[in-house]
């Protein structure tokens, strides 16, 4: 069963390079006594997710974090390292932090998988977007199927 707004997030681990190290990350605790935006891609370095989904969000973060939000995340089904390499060559520095949920464990615990493997992809996350407070989704955003819509960092930034 997918996570649904109200629901406390899973206590499952993910990863964020620092200063060029996997350290280990857990949204729950990212978001202790803030407000912050998660936003999920099926992989890095895609058509979609390069050209909109990202971007949207790197371009938005300053407005977004100026109606009350702490940080904004992207995560995605890819190793850190490939998620550090995707911010740097996109350039999200101070606007987004890349989080990597390399076997997939968040993903699947959050209900959000989606098979890529009819592509060649394997399991990967279903492109979404949610504001936590405090470990608690207050509001989420899957989109229905492929594409950009209801996730997009216009989406969210009207929400809040």
């Amino acid at each position: 069963m997918a996570i649904k707004q109200g629901d406390n997030l899973p206590e499952v681990q993910i990863t964020e390079v620092v200063d060029g190290k996997p350290n280990p990350a857990n949204l729950g605790e990212l978001s202790k006594g803030k407000r912050i935006v998660v936003f999920a891609v099926p992989g890095a370095f895609t058509p979609t997710c390069s050209m909109k989904h990202l971007p949207g969000f790197v371009e938005q973060a300053g407005a977004i974090k100026g109606k009350g939000v702490a940080d904004v995340f992207c995560l995605s089904v890819n190793d850190p390292f490939v998620m550090d390499a995707w911010g740097k060559q996109t350039g999200v520095a101070g606007k987004v932090r890349m989080l990597a949920d390399g076997n997939g464990t968040l993903t699947r615990a959050l209900g959000l998988v989606l098979d890529g493997s009819g592509f060649g992809l394997g399991e990967r996350s279903q492109r979404y977007a949610m504001v936590v407070r405090d470990g608690v989704v207050e509001k989420l955003f899957v989109e229905p199927g492929p594409g950009l819509t209801v996730s997009s960092a216009e989406s969210v930034l009207g929400s809040l």
